[in-house]
């Protein structure tokens, strides 16, 4: 299904068509336009650690949780690096990261069954995917770069959501923001060597050689792992841009460098009101 473009008050953002209509939710990956930084970080840069003036980030936020209607006191975040390590987030986490100390080091991915918790990940290329399980009503946020990717960190969201939650895979919905093409993504053996350890056979259809390089297509590889989790593959909703031809969208690492801003996805329980109906 397509993502939706929304442009609120100068802010631009897409959410997935799949989690639409899923009114106990709120979510959105955010773009670079519509927010208050200045260059490098022009202007929705949500990165807090970036360089960036922590005024221009928390207002950022506060733009973008009010395109969400969500709360920007409440949103967690965690320090990324990479690593295939998720975590539980709890009432008493509310805020960690933006408003008050980081919260997790060395965490990629966060689940919880909290109500009004927006749980957010950031991206620079880098594959974000949003999950929401309907029948447990628990929520992820998951940061899969190619690192990531190779050592399953979807894989092991949806299980933890699985044994924490009591989520069911075959109802979990899935989106898959933008993150760098296979168009853009041209890399040394190193990745696709990491993507067949992990995946064997499986990942040959999402790596292709082309003269000297590879090129890999990081959302096909992350959609891979959920459909081996049991995610349905009507259940998973993939965007499609990438981030390194749309810098008037995205940022891009692999474009841009450092001296740049950070997109982030952002989902949350909004409420804890009746179960919705079965899909």
């Amino acid at each position: 299904m397509p993502f939706v473009t929304h442009t609120q008050n100068g802010l631009v953002y897409l959410t997935s068509s799949l989690l639409d209509g899923c009114t106990q939710i709120a979510h959105g990956f955010s773009t670079r336009v519509g927010g208050v930084s200045a260059p490098p970080y022009d202007t929705l840069n949500l990165g807090v650690s970036r360089g960036d003036e922590s005024a221009c980030v928390r207002e950022n936020y506060a733009r973008f949780c009010g395109a969400l209607g969500v709360e920007t006191r409440r949103v967690t975040l965690s320090q990324q690096t990479h690593s295939a390590n998720v975590r539980r987030v709890a009432e008493a986490d509310a805020g960690m990261g933006l408003w008050r100390r980081r919260a997790y080091r060395e965490v990629d991915a966060l689940i919880t069954d909290v109500p009004e918790l927006p749980l957010t990940v950031f991206s620079a290329d880098c594959g974000t995917l949003l999950l929401w399980d309907p029948a447990g009503r628990s929520v992820g946020a998951v940061h899969a770069g190619w690192r990531g990717c190779a050592a399953g960190i979807a894989e092991r969201t949806v299980s933890d959501m699985v044994r924490f939650y009591g989520a069911d895979p075959a109802r979990l919905l899935a989106a898959v923001g933008p993150c760098i093409g296979p168009c853009c993504f041209e890399t040394d053996s190193d990745v696709p060597e990491a993507m067949r350890a992990a995946l064997g056979a499986e990942a040959e259809p999402y790596l292709s050689r082309r003269g000297r390089k590879w090129h890999v297509d990081l959302a096909g590889l992350n959609r891979l792992w959920l459909l081996r989790s049991g995610v349905l593959p009507e259940h998973i909703d993939l965007c499609g841009l990438c981030t390194a031809c749309r810098p008037e969208l995205f940022w891009s690492h692999r474009k841009m460098g450092d001296a740049r801003g950070a997109q982030a996805a952002m989902i949350a329980v909004k409420f804890s009101g009746p179960m919705e109906e079965d899909l």
